[in-house]
């Protein structure tokens, strides 16, 4: 089984501690919290099978670090110069890459998802590969939404993804998005 070498940071963040995962190259392989470490490394095992991915903490700040760091400051638009590299299956992929098409400041449901890759009938298989979604934020698997424009489904928790996208003004001009998943979200500590 060959072995990949990925480099890991350990990041504060007003979410709680992230972890950016990167290459050699400075590529981004995944990014997540560290209250979620076992998924993420799950997630990264099943991206790359016959690989067996390998961390090495690093404090040496990548750029995917300090991206993170400035959008957290608000330059939200940040995230679509970092460079990505997934594993992962075509279909994945090609989710994956819609994610990033959708713009600052908005949101798709699933099924609108599904219509922008051609693939109208395929919303369930568009929720799974949203959830395999290697590197949240980046790929911003949080603007994916229910039809009812609930807030449903997010690996780092609803907490996290109503926080994310009031930080980008997505919740602003529906007001009922926030409304309807207050009853379902706890903050997280520190909010």
């Amino acid at each position: 089984m060959a072995a990949l070498t990925f480099l890991l940071e350990r990041v504060p963040s007003p979410l709680g501690e992230m972890l950016i995962v990167t290459d050699e190259q400075g590529l981004l392989r995944a990014l997540d919290w560290l209250d979620h470490e076992p998924r993420m490394l799950e997630l990264m095992r099943r991206q790359y099978p016959g690989a067996q991915p390998q961390l090495h903490d690093t404090t040496h700040p990548s750029t995917a670090r300090r991206a993170m760091q400035a959008y957290f400051d608000g330059d939200i638009a940040v995230i679509h110069r970092l460079h990505v590299a997934t594993g992962g299956t075509d279909f994945q992929q090609q989710v994956w890459t819609a994610l990033r098409g959708i713009p600052d400041g908005d949101t798709l449901s699933y099924g609108e998802l599904a219509q922008r890759i051609g693939r109208p009938s395929a919303v369930r298989a568009v929720g799974l590969a949203n959830g395999a979604n290697p590197i949240s934020i980046v790929l911003p698997c949080h603007r994916v939404i229910g039809s009812n424009r609930s807030l449903t489904g997010y690996g780092g928790g609803l907490a996290r993804k109503q926080w994310l996208l009031q930080h980008e003004k997505a919740l602003r001009a529906d007001a009922s998005m926030a409304s309807s998943t207050a009853a379902h979200t706890r903050p997280l500590p520190g909010f």
